[in-house]
């Protein structure tokens, strides 16, 4: 892995009631989508640009109207060390999600089972990735080429 730089972040702090469950999966998926950092139970954290803080706004938006607590925060962990660890969590946690869309590509080509369906699912799977990808870790160009690869083995333009 990179070393990953010093950033400040962006934190969500929520309590949102058990039911209906609906509200609470809905901000569960999104959070996920995100790819936040889940510090503790209901504390959340992104590195700080102008659209994580606005995404999770609009978050504790959906949390105030689901009849839920929010609060946003901008920090710097102290000491620097433990924002470190924190992004190279998430970067563990992409490289591995990176790893996965090589191992299924990979599998695909050896099976001789690809085809352009599941070339475009994993372009897509890529591209989801790629935009919870805060600090990219070697995996993503790897990834990248193995998918292209593939496209190339069916024939396919490159994206």
């Amino acid at each position: 892995m990179r070393r990953v730089p010093h950033v400040s972040w962006v934190l969500l702090a929520y309590r949102i009631p058990r039911e209906p469950s609906a509200p609470r999966l809905a901000i569960w998926r999104r959070l996920k989508g995100l790819g936040v950092a889940q510090l503790v139970d209901g504390l959340v954290a992104l590195p700080l640009d102008g659209r994580n803080r606005e995404q999770l706004e609009w978050l504790a938006d959906g949390i105030l109207e689901a009849g839920g607590e929010a609060w946003l925060w901008v920090a710097d962990p102290a000491p620097a060390a433990q924002g470190r660890r924190l992004a190279a969590a998430l970067q563990a946690s992409i490289a591995e999600q990176y790893r996965a869309v090589m191992v299924e590509a990979r599998r695909a080509a050896a099976a001789g089972s690809a085809d352009r369906r599941m070339l475009g699912r994993l372009r897509r799977e890529l591209d989801r990735v790629r935009r919870r990808d805060y600090f990219p870790p070697p995996e993503r160009e790897e990834a990248k080429r193995v998918v292209e690869a593939l496209a190339a083995s069916l024939g396919e333009r490159a994206a």
